[in-house]
Parts: C-alpha cells; structure tokens; sequence
C-alpha cells in the first residue's frame, strides 16, 4: 500500500530542509576543559590562563535538550536573531548573546556555549580570572583547517545517553583544589594541540583526563541523586573498550567517544567551518 511518502514523492514534492524547522544557528559541542570558563574555578587556577575545546557544529539534526550542547543558548540566538547569525563581528555577537542570556541569573551559563556557536570550526578558549572577571576568555585560538574537520568528524562517535533529570544542580558539591583546577585548564591545551596534530590517543587521553578533574572538583557531575543511571560504571566501560570517552555535559547527555573504528549505538557530527 502506497504510503504518505511515497505520494509525495510521486507529486515531486521537496522534503523541507531541517533548518527550516531547528533554524540556521549552529550547534556547539565542549570537549576537553569544560568548567574553565567559570570564574568560580578559574580563580582558583594557579597557572593560567585555564583552555577549553569547542567546536561549532552543522544544524544538521536534532539533539537531546538538557545534554551539554548549549540547546538553552542556542534558543535565545534563534529568537535574538531570528534563527540565522547576523553578518557582525564575531566578538560583538558573543557579548550580546552572553548579556541577553545571562541577564538577572545567579548562575551565568559561561561564555564558552556563545563562542562554540558563533565561531566557526574548532576552537581553543584560554581563560584567566584576571582577565575581564574570567567571564571572557584572554585569547581565542581557532582552526578551520578542512583535514582537521574530516579527521574530526571520523574519529568523534556521539553516543546518547540520557538527559540531565528536572531538579537537577551539578554544584551542590565544590571541591576548588587548585591542583585539580590547573590540570582541567592543561586538559584543553592538550585536547587543542592533539587536534592540529591528528592524534587521536593524546585527544581520547585529554578527554579521559578531563572526566577525573570533573570528579574531583565538581563530583556531581557524574553522580546525583537525581540521576537513576551510573554515569561512572558506564563512562569507565567506554573507556576500556575504546581510546577515550566523556559527556558532552554534566549530568551525562551524550558520551563523546574517541576511536578509530565503529562505535555501536552512536552518530557522528559535522563540523562547520564558515
């Protein structure tokens, strides 16, 4: 029996592209550093500046709301600019979209969800508290480069997980050791120097690195009560089964995956470089 599709296709119908429905801004996705780029730990960092990763993505699918990928950033850009970047400065649009975003919060999601949108392919964020408050980053170091984006996108697997539950907090617990602060702010350098070189084991080490700092500095990232499913036993088999493993967020999301085979269950992304 014919179905709906299958007569729309016979009438020549044009399926209508998904950013027509999800809008034109672009994805972002964290990698190794996540944190950084909060004052209340980069204060605390005795060797800045502290770097984090990210990349900004294609529009080119849905994703899980509540996983670590600025989906509530990226809401407020598509009603702010009616679903498509303006053709500004890069800088400007950071600092509009952070203040829009930000404005009356106790909490201020940090500036690293902006530049991971507005900023094309694959970034490196340095952070130092004496640098505007640690709100913004003291320098911002970006790669375009068409090799790294394949490699990228051959070697990152998205695998989805859950997402973070309602009454959810990951800073009911705060453990600022400075120690471990300097290591996640390493964990970004070595992330970012791993990418340009096409390493895949110093990028899955960084990653995995990246997981015990968030243990040890903010431990309810990866364990709450709210949570019903083990974060840790399930990052740790990923970890041994492949190079490196860590959510895309606190609370879980999506486990990004560093391997040079097929991860079952997971997708890959598009990076997007203009």
């Amino acid at each position: 029996m014919p179905t709906v599709r299958d007569a729309a296709s016979a009438a020549g119908q044009a399926q209508p592209a998904l950013t027509e429905l999800i809008g034109k801004i672009p994805q972002r996705l964290a990698l190794a550093g996540g944190w950084i780029d909060q004052p209340f730990v980069s204060a605390h960092n005795p060797s800045p500046p502290g770097s984090m990763v990210v990349i900004s993505l294609e529009p080119d699918r849905w994703f899980m709301e509540r996983a670590g990928l600025a989906s509530g950033t990226r809401k407020v850009a598509l009603r702010l600019w009616n679903g498509a970047l303006p053709n500004r400065p890069r800088e400007e649009l950071v600092r509009e979209l952070y203040y829009a975003e930000n404005e009356g919060r106790a909490e201020p999601s940090g500036s690293q969800d902006m530049i991971g949108l507005i900023y094309p392919g694959v970034s490196r964020l340095d952070y130092d508290a004496a640098h505007e408050g640690g709100y913004f980053p003291v320098r911002i170091e970006s790669t375009c480069d068409p090799e790294i984006a394949r490699w990228l996108e051959r070697v990152l697997h998205l695998a989805p997980i859950n997402q973070r539950p309602e009454g959810y907090n990951p800073l009911g617990v705060k453990n600022l050791d400075p120690v471990w602060i300097e290591r996640l702010g390493e964990t970004g350098k070595q992330c970012y120097a791993a990418i340009l070189q096409r390493d895949l084991h110093g990028l899955a080490d960084s990653l995995n690195l990246c997981m015990e700092c968030w243990e040890a500095i903010l431990p309810h990232t990866v364990a709450h009560p709210t949570i019903s499913i083990d974060l840790k036993a399930i990052l740790k088999h990923f970890q041994r089964r492949y190079p490196g493993a860590m959510y895309s967020g606190c609370g879980g999301g999506y486990l990004i995956v560093v391997a040079d085979e097929d991860v079952p269950g997971s997708f890959g992304v598009r990076v997007r470089l203009v």
